[in-house]
This record gives structure tokens, C-alpha cells and sequence, in this order.
């Protein structure tokens, strides 16, 4: 139940029982039990001497080794291996069913004690790759050239968690590329919009100082980068990025216009300030909310997150405008924004693209772009129903179907009857508790209701040990091969049992666990596993004696699925309440609230659908997701709305205030959205599975949050924000006014109370 590596040698050519094979797998088993951070104590395998066999004899119990010291190669001893083999049962554990590969179980230390420092997954994984598997696997030219002795007979299979861990560790330094691709891409974005090299390079500069900042923060912190925390600067930097270009958008207009580049700076931080703040508040609230979920992984990627936004309100709503009002913008691109704005004025280039979006705050548009949102909202729903909860494939989830673990996984699953999916109960009792006869009988029973279980292929339990050794002890007698209620007998067995050493009990005989085997550790087979352990739990807990869950790799998977699935909906409440707060107290209306958040209401259930479609369940890794995207995807709807209803206060009709909203920032929002995508779907090509999955489902949210902001906001404004505010009553009265003088003027009556 701890942390093991397996090692499967197979012989490609023949069976186990070959001179050349054993020779390999005994240098092999030595290379292993030289290696730092392993408990050589209890590796097994057919060479070491944990690995006994036994049996009755007339004089007794009679043993040994598998592989006796007379072993020299010849037919002889090698037929004695077989036998041995045989006799002690280890068929479908540590040797194939098909008798081609045998397993090297290699129980790991939690610290290097060379160095007495945490073992380093990274290291050790390199090393069975160096030491083990290179040397004896004719995969290259290269490898057979290092190993000219090479028989090419030898294949290496390696799983457990420690090799899963350094496998992603590799795959983050591939990630780290990814980083350099992205911002590549968003340069390249932000240049073909300004045409200006100072203004993109300082909005790249900032957003990369953010990242340099929070990645010094979080280490200070004593955080440390891992596959999911990794992910956090490519976020940090793309978010950067988005609000840079809102504060480059605005300094350009207004220095295009001839404003001094002090004073653009100065008005374009007045005007964009407080959506900035609120849209990095609701960004930082997307994240922090992830810290209610009882996860260690997910609670630091949210702290990480939370402080790398918060970073970003000093660097890209503070310290850019101040660095762009000494450097400005240069002449050309100023003149190129002041002539991109005359054509858009006029109807022509992106102007088209505008007035073609104005149509939506027309009724007819409206009407058939509400109803076409609620149509993919409803199927959206009805598709998300069928959302899972956990992983969905076999093999590591963290890594690709065909990458070299899980072949290895889907291999050793195949040709062994003990997979690495194990789902432990334990069984607790007070001391001396194993020898109660009812314990015994309930641990059996425990173990015989999860063999029925659809995907349990078999459980191991002390009950088993002891079942076997009772009956040795009356000269393999299959009478005695049971449960005893005679406890003096059962004791004597016991005792022998602690003194040759077990793992499945322990030395004050007051835990027992019950381990159930399991085909893989998709959704549905934790859940009947789960299900049917906490129903017997339930029913048999009483006496002192307690079942408790949640031991093995398939049971603390099985645990992680209970506490995402509490708190799925949980979270997205959580962030909604908190976005919408936000949103009240940066435009004051509950209609403008509505405006902005329905667009992310339909962007999160699409997403959820779309996870369906592409087969990706709600697991740790996922979780996050839909929260970012929420709190992410709500800077289009704060910094269009807050231009757009600025402008209807002062007097613009629906339609002209937001014409000029998505003239002034719509265009950014379309080059936020697309660069946000950019900086994430390069993750789509990660070695990583999980990062692949978040990088595709995080490039649709910010992708179709853009089209909400862009189509979905002028559509709902036209139901809920057609009022023009204080200043357009105003001038409306007043024009109302006029035309009445000028109708009693042209009547001959007198203009005097009118004029009053």
C-alpha cells in the first residue's frame, strides 16, 4: 500500500525459464537494490529471499528460495525454478500468467537516505531509465551502440508512482517551451495591431516581470512548481497581456488624437482603472474560491494564482501607464490608429465589422440572439447531464494513452492478475483484535463482498494468510483451510505469521487491511467499489471494530472523486456570488449585472457539454477550470460594459453608446480574447494529458466568452439597459420642450411659460 515501483522484465523470445533471461534479471534485481531510496528489505523478486516457497511435507513444513543457491543454468535447476515457481504460488503476481516477463516490486523510502533529504522522483525516474531500461532494450541504434551485448531479448516494463511522477516532471521541462511559444504568439498579436515596437515590448515587459514576480513570491513562500502550479504563468502572462492592451488601446487613441502622452496616459488610467481593478478582483476571486476545495494540489495552484493577479494590478494597471507615459507610442502607429478610427468612422475596415455588431441592440437581432443562446443553453444542459465525475480511461490519466507508462500500464494489466489499482479497506480493532474469531469472520466476509464487485479482480487479507497456514500446520488437511472458531489454534498461526513478516497486519495485531485488486480506477468502477465497501462499514461497524476507507491508489482516487464532486457546484456558486458582487459594485444595476454574467452562465454549461463530447471527466485536474474561466471571462463583459453604459449616461441611445463602446474597447476585447487563447492552447500539445485537457477547455471559454461579450451583451442590453440615464432624461425634456414652444409659436400663443 506504499509507495512501490514495479518492474516487469519480459522476455520477447521464450519464457522466464531461460539462462540468458534469469542472468539479466539478476543484474537487473541488483541494479534496483543498489539504487538510493529503496527499501531493499522488502524488494521481491525471484531472486531475492523475501520470495519463499512452502509446503507440507511428513516431517513438516518444508521451504526456500525460488531460485535455490545450486541454481548453475543447467535443465536440471531450471526445471527446479519451475517447480519452485509453482509451489509457491506466485502465478499472476510476481510472474506472468504466460510465464514471458517476471516483476521486481520495489518498496521506495520516503527520504534518500544518502542524503537524508525527500527522495527526488525526477532523479530516481532518470535513473531506472539510464540503469535499467536503456541498458537491456534494443529501442535504438544509439542504445545498441552504448550496449554492444545486447541480445535485444530483454524488454523493461516500469510502473508505480514514483516513475508516473518523474515522467511528468519531464514533461513540464517540455511545458516550459510551450511558455516560450506563447509568448512568441502574443507578441506577434499585439504588434500586428499596433505596428508599434515600444508599446508591445513594454506590454510584453510588464506582463513578464508579473511572472518573474510571482514565481519569486510563491518560491519565498515555500511553494514549489508542480504539473498543475505550472500552468499558473501562462495564465498570469496572458492576463497580463489582455489588460497591457486595453492601457496600449487607449494611450494610442488618445495620443493619435493629439493628447501629449502624460495626459493619454493619465485619462486612459482614469477611465480603465477601476474595470481593471474590478476585473483582476474578479479574476483573484476565481482562484481564491479553489481554496475551499480540501485538495493540497488544488489549494496551492489557487494561492499561487491568487498572488500572481494580484501582482498584476502593480505591473499592467499601475507601473504600465506610468512606463508608456515616458515612452508613448510611436508617430507612425499613431497615425495608423487615428486613420484605422477615420475608416471606421466612415463604415469601412473594422467600422463594418461594428456597425454589424450595432445590429444586435436592434429588436429583430435581439430576439433571435436571446433565443438562440437559451436553444444552446437547454442542449447544452440536457449534454452536461451526462458529465462524470473522475477519470474516464484506464492507465495514468496524468499522462497520454499512448505514451510509454501506460503501454507499460496496459501490459502488466493484461499478462498479471494483480493490476496497480488497489482500493484497501482497513480493518481496525483494539490490540490483539486479529485473533477474535468474529474480526476474522468479518474480514472474510468484507473481502467476499468485494469479489463480486464488477471490476475487482481478486483481494488479498490476512484472513487468507492465516486460512493457509491453519492448514499447513495439519499437514495441508483442506478441512482446516478456513476460518476457526477455536482461537487457540488460529493464534498459534498467527504469531508464526508476525514472525516471518507480513503486510497485512501489523505488530500489535489491531489493523488489517482488506485489499481488492482492481481491473482500473475509471469513475464507475471506484464508485461500486466505494459504494459497496461504505455499505458493509455502515452495517458492520460496532464492537470497537471500524472499517475504514480511502487506503491504496484506487482508494484515495476514489476519495479525491467524493470531495470534487461536493465540491463542483459548490465552487461555481461560490464564484458566480462573488462575480456578481463585483459586477454590482462596478456598474451599480442589477440589469447590467444580468448583462454580464448570463454570457458567462452559457459559456460554463457549453463547457461542461463539450467535456462530455470530448470525454474528459471532472477530476482535480479539471476542477479548476470552469472557475478560471468565470473569473477570467468576465474582464470582456466589465471593461464593454463600463464604457457602454458610461456613454448611455451621458445621453447616447443604446445603440450609438454601444457602437462606441466596441469601437473604443471591442476590438481590444477580440484581440484579448484571442491572445488569451493563444497563451493556453499550445498546452493542447503538452506530453501531459491533464494539461492538454485544461488547455483546450480553457481555449473554448476564453474564445466564447469573447463572442458573449461581443454578440450576447448589445442582445440583452436591448431588453434590459435601453434607458439613457440622468443626463439623456434630461436633454430629452428639454427637447421635448422645444418642439412644444415652437408648436404654440407657430399657434400665435404666448412662449413665456415654456421659456420659463
Amino acid at each position: 500500500l506504499g509507495n512501490t515501483v514495479r518492474v516487469v522484465v519480459e522476455n520477447t523470445s521464450g519464457d522466464i525459464f531461460d539462462a540468458e533471461y534469469l542472468a539479466a534479471l539478476a543484474k537487473i534485481n541488483d541494479t534496483l537494490f543498489l539504487t538510493p531510496g529503496v527499501d531493499r528489505s522488502w524488494m521481491k523478486s525471484l531472486w531475492t529471499p523475501l520470495v519463499r516457497w512452502t509446503e507440507v511435507t511428513e516431517e513438516g513444513f518444508a521451504g526456500g528460495t525460488i531460485i535455490p543457491d545450486t541454481y548453475d543454468g543447467s535443465p536440471a535447476s531450471m526445471e527446479q525454478v519451475r517447480q519452485n515457481i509453482a509451489r509457491a504460488g506466485i502465478v499472476g503476481s510476481l510472474v506472468a500468467n504466460d510465464y514471458r516477463s517476471s516483476m521486481i516490486v520495489v518498496p521506495l523510502l520516503s527520504k534518500n537516505p544518502d542524503t537524508d533529504q525527500p527522495l527526488d522522483y525526477g532523479t530516481f525516474s532518470r535513473l531506472l531509465e539510464d540503469k535499467v531500461r536503456k541498458p537491456y532494450e534494443a529501442a535504438t541504434e544509439l542504445e545498441n551502440k552504448l550496449a554492444p551485448l545486447q541480445s535485444g531479448k530483454i524488454r523493461i516494463h516500469i510502473i508505480g508512482f514514483a516513475k508516473l511522477m518523474g515522467d511528468l516532471i519531464d514533461g513540464i521541462v517540455k511545458v516550459m517551451l510551450f511558455f516560450v511559444a506563447a509568448a512568441v504568439v502574443a507578441t506577434l498579436i499585439i504588434y500586428a495591431y499596433t505596428r508599434c515596437t515600444r508599446s508591445t515590448a513594454l506590454v510584453v515587459l510588464c506582463s513578464l516581470v508579473a511572472v518573474l514576480w510571482q514565481v519569486g513570491i510563491v518560491t519565498a513562500f515555500g511553494f514549489q512548481l508542480d504539473p498543475f502550479s505550472i500552468l499558473v504563468p501562462f495564465l498570469v502572462f496572458a492576463i497580463g497581456v489582455s489588460h497591457g492592451a486595453q492601457k496600449m488601446n487607449g494611450i494610442m487613441n488618445d495620443v493619435a488624437k493629439g493628447t501629449h502622452k502624460l495626459i493619454a496616459a493619465r485619462y486612459t488610467f482614469r477611465r480603465l482603472f477601476l474595470a481593471g481593478v474590478t476585473a483582476l478582483l474578479a479574476d483573484a476571486v476565481g482562484f481564491a474560491v479553489l481554496m475551499l476545495i480540501d485538495i493540497p494540489v488544488i489549494k496551492d495552484l489557487a494561492i499561487s494564482a491568487s498572488i500572481g493577479v494580484a501582482v498584476l494590478i502593480f505591473t499592467n494597471l499601475i507601473l504600465l501607464p506610468v512606463l508608456l507615459s515616458y515612452v508613448g507610442v510611436s508617430a507612425a502607429a499613431a497615425r495608423r490608429a487615428l486613420a484605422d478610427e477615420n475608416d471606421e468612422y466612415r463604415g469601412s475596415g473594422l467600422g463594418a465589422t461594428w456597425m454589424l455588431l450595432g445590429r444586435f441592440t436592434e429588436r429583430r437581432w435581439a430576439i433571435v440572439t436571446v433565443l438562440g443562446a437559451g436553444i444552446l443553453a437547454v442542449v447544452g444542459f440536457m449534454v452536461s447531464l451526462n458529465l462524470k465525475i473522475g477519470d474516464l480511461d484506464s492507465g495514468a490519466p496524468e499522462l497520454r494513452s499512448d505514451s510509454r507508462y501506460n503501454q507499460d500500464n496496459a501490459y502488466i494489466t493484461a499478462n498479471y492478475g494483480l493490476s496497480s489499482d488497489v482500493f484497501a479497506v482497513l480493518v481496525k480493532t483494539p490490540k490483539d483484535g486479529c485473533e477474535r474469531y468474529a474480526t476474522q469472520v468479518e474480514v472474510d466476509r468484507l473481502a467476499w463482498e468485494l469479489r463480486q464487485v464488477p471490476g475487482v479482480q481478486t483481494t488479498v487479507s490476512f484472513v487468507d494468510t492465516l486460512a493457509n497456514q491453519v492448514a499447513g500446520t495439519f499437514e495441508g488437511n483442506p478441512k482446516w483451510s478456513s476460518t476457526l472458531r477455536n482461537e487457540k489454534i488460529s493464534n498459534t498461526s498467527i504469531h508464526d505469521i508476525l514472525g516471518s513478516g507480513t503486510e497485512l497486519l501489523n505488530a500489535e495485531c489491531s489493523v488489517m487491511p482488506v485489499v481488492a485488486y482492481l481491473t482500473d480506477h475509471k469513475a464507475e468502477t471506484l464508485d461500486r467499489v466505494a459504494h459497496a465497501a461504505q455499505q458493509f462499514a455502515d452495517q458492520h461497524n460496532e464492537g470497537g471494530r471500524e472499517f475504514l476507507l480511502g487506503a491504496g491508489s484506487a482508494g484515495i482516487e476514489a476519495a479525491t472523486n467524493i470531495v470534487v464532486r461536493d465540491a463542483n457546484r459548490q465552487m461555481l456558486a461560490y464564484v458566480y456570488l462573488a462575480v456578481i458582487v463585483l459586477c454590482f459594485i462596478t456598474f451599480r444595476s442589477w440589469r447590467a449585472v444580468v448583462v454580464a454574467v448570463v454570457p458567462l452562465v452559457l459559456t460554463s454549461i457549453l463547457a461542461e457539454a463539450l467535456m462530455v463530447m470530448l470525454g474528459i471527466g471532472v477530476k482535480v485536474a479539471t476542477l479548476p477550470v470552469i472557475a478560471l474561466g468565470v473569473g477570467i471571462g468576465v474582464d470582456y463583459a466589465l471593461y464593454l460594459l463600463s464604457v457602454q453604459l458610461a456613454h448611455q449616461r451621458a445621453g447616447q441611445s443604446l445603440e450609438q453608446a454601444y457602437k462606441t463602446a466596441v469601437s473604443f474597447t471591442g476590438k481590444v476585447v477580440a484581440l484579448v480574447g484571442v491572445t488569451l487563447a493563444a497563451g493556453v492552447v499550445t498546452w493542447a500539445w503538452s506530453p501531459i494529458k491533464f494539461q492538454a485537457d485544461m488547455g483546450i477547455l480553457l481555449t473554448f471559454m476564453f474564445l466564447w466568452n469573447m463572442l458573449g461579450a461581443l454578440i450576447l451583451i448589445p442582445a440583452l442590453s436591448h431588453f434590459l439597459l435601453r434607458g439613457r440615464g440622468p443626463v439623456a432624461a434630461k436633454a430629452e425634456a428639454l427637447r421635448k420642450s422645444c418642439n412644444k414652444a415652437q408648436e404654440s409659436v407657430n399657434s400665435g400663443a404666448s412662449t413665456e411659460k415654456w421659456c420659463r
